[in-house]
């Protein structure tokens, strides 16, 4: 069974359109804000942060998606690297999963399930965390990702709203598997074709593991890369920063195939909404057309945007280069002036 022909989007191109859900959302009244909370969903952060105790805080998060690869394994490790993420983007380490899973039980056999469930379990090992339950659903698609907890020092919170005049903007995986992955549901390329891009989907962001304390704490702001692409993340943490990124488009890290398959036009509806959301606060003065559909281009499980104090930058580039062999620098965080994000 190729699973991502059992869907019509599959991974973070299945997410609401971020236009879409800031009028959702504006039309909702919403509990107010309760004593402990720190960060909660008012910039679009990537988890929420309730402290617990003088010195540690809770970092709380959720993700799920239909499949973007065929290969179930692959989906469930995917699946559970893209939701412990966000808890890494925070500058936590995750400790409990529970998770959420849809499947059409009449059609899809229980070994395809378990293998997504295997995949899942590997990831999670790996980051030290501990699956605890969860819920299922008998559905028309399938659909899997995690409910996760982690902890973080309160002290030590990375959020999107850090960012500094005169950081240095650090991305630590490449761009383009929102194309990638739109070749293989065209059946286009096969998942050999694009094993680079599913290994790096695989593979955790957990470069909290790595930093020394002076690395850790030089790391003013912090998001992941995923359905909004790159202008989009990049746009709501120069928003809730209130500075202005300036990036050069050529320095822009991508898979080896990303131009090739966004020239044939292997694009996803999120794409063109990620366009539309960043058009009036984004601005290219590089018009390189190609490099610019990768900067709409939905990351499933991407990398983390840093925005880092530039004493450091050096050496946080040097450490994490030796586990994500493309980071790169990209820009830097400036005085806030009228655009939130400039392609140069």
């Amino acid at each position: 069974m190729k699973l991502t022909q059992t869907v019509k989007k599959g991974g973070c191109a299945a997410k609401v359109p971020a236009m879409v859900l800031r009028e959702i959302l504006a039309g909702v009244k919403f509990p107010p804000k309760i004593p402990g909370l720190t960060v909660d969903g008012a910039n679009f952060d990537d988890a929420a942060i309730y402290e617990i105790s003088d010195t540690h805080s809770l970092v709380q998060t959720l993700d799920f998606f239909t499949p973007i690869v065929d290969d179930p394994h692959d989906f469930g490790a995917i699946a559970a690297a893209n939701a412990l993420s966000d808890v890494y983007a925070m500058g936590g380490r995750p400790k409990t999963c529970m998770a959420i899973l849809a499947a059409p039980l009449a059609t899809m056999e229980p070994s395809i399930i378990q293998a997504v469930l295997e995949g899942a379990s590997r990831v999670m090992e790996e980051a030290k965390a501990s699956l605890v339950g969860g819920h299922s659903i008998d559905d028309d698609t399938l659909k899997f990702g995690l409910s996760v907890t982690g902890i973080v020092e309160s002290s030590r919170v990375w959020s999107n709203e850090g960012a500094r005049a005169d950081d240095i903007l650090i991305l630590t995986k490449p761009l383009g598997t929102g194309t990638i992955c739109a070749g293989i549901k065209r059946m286009e390329i096969n998942e050999k074709d694009a094993a680079d891009a599913i290994s790096s989907m695989k593979k955790l962001n957990n470069i909290i593991d790595y930093l020394s304390l002076e690395e850790a704490n030089s790391i003013h702001a912090a998001t992941d890369i995923t359905g909004f692409g790159l202008a989009g993340h990049g746009y709501q943490l120069a928003k809730a920063s209130q500075v202005t990124l300036k990036i050069d488009l050529m320095k822009l890290p991508l898979f080896t195939r990303t131009l090739e398959f966004l020239g044939k036009g292997w694009l996803t509806k999120a794409h063109r909404s990620n366009e539309e959301y960043t058009r009036d606060f984004v601005k290219f003065q590089n018009q390189d057309e190609l490099r610019k559909l990768a900067c709409f281009d939905p990351q499933t499980s991407g990398g983390l945007l840093l925005s880092v104090d530039k004493n450091y930058a050096e050496s946080i580039v040097k450490t994490l280069s030796q586990v994500w062999i493309h980071t790169t620098v990209i820009g830097s965080a400036q005085e806030r002036n009228n655009d939130y994000v400039i392609m140069e």
